[in-house]
């Protein structure tokens, strides 16, 4: 079994697509970060662990998933419906066959729309500052990620806001882990639902602000 965190906000229409294409032996962990459309009632009707996370921020989100989770492997997705839960076995397989201790998901846009030019400027700089930082050759902070559970609380992440992502790969490059990355299709989200991070330009600037704090540390 492995279990998947899916931080979420205010994403009911997305929820359903996302539960009901979970492949087989992954167990989904909604952390509702104080929806008001539903998702958490959504979530708990399409067979989700819900865990309620009063604290504002993904990273606080994703955190309360990661200490809710039991499974050895855990993985993280977002939760508006641009990645395919159907794969995620991309992403942990390296991971359950011990070849990788942590592995991102690179982003693929299935068609330009889906990854707008703020969002795509804002990744290909904080990617080429974590190179340069780390020595790690990713090309994206893609939020479909694997590791073992354990290992991930071993490190213990501060962050709570849009910084979390980042430290989980700084943090992880310090501590001597084999990082890797595969290719995983990105969609555009969900109808109705909007990225608080690559939706708007503000939404990009403040992640880039975030994670920009995290590499300055």
């Amino acid at each position: 079994m492995i279990d998947v965190v899916l931080p979420c906000l205010d994403e009911a229409a997305s929820l359903p697509m996302l539960l009901t294409r979970l492949p087989s032996g992954y167990r989904p962990i909604v952390a509702d970060n104080g929806s008001t459309d539903g998702s958490a009632e959504v979530a708990r009707l399409h067979g989700a662990t819900v865990v309620h996370v009063p604290e504002r921020g993904f990273g606080a989100a994703a955190h309360a998933g990661l200490l809710v989770a039991t499974a050895e492997v855990v993985c993280f997705l977002d939760a508006d419906g641009s990645l395919d839960p159907q794969q995620l076995p991309r992403v942990a397989g390296p991971v359950v066959n011990g070849l990788a201790d942590l592995v991102l998901g690179r982003r693929r846009p299935t068609v330009r729309a889906a990854w707008p030019w703020h969002a795509r400027v804002g990744n290909r700089v904080l990617a080429r500052r974590l190179r340069r930082r780390t020595g790690v050759p990713l090309r994206d902070l893609g939020p479909m990620r694997a590791a073992r559970r354990a290992s991930l609380l071993g490190l213990e992440l501060r962050d709570r806001r849009f910084g979390y992502p980042l430290e989980m790969v700084t943090s992880a490059a310090a501590a001597g882990w084999r990082i890797a990355e595969v290719e995983v299709d990105y969609a555009p989200r969900t109808a109705g639902s909007r990225s608080k991070v690559t939706g708007t330009v503000a939404g990009t600037a403040r992640a880039v602000l975030d994670m920009s704090r995290v590499l300055a540390r």
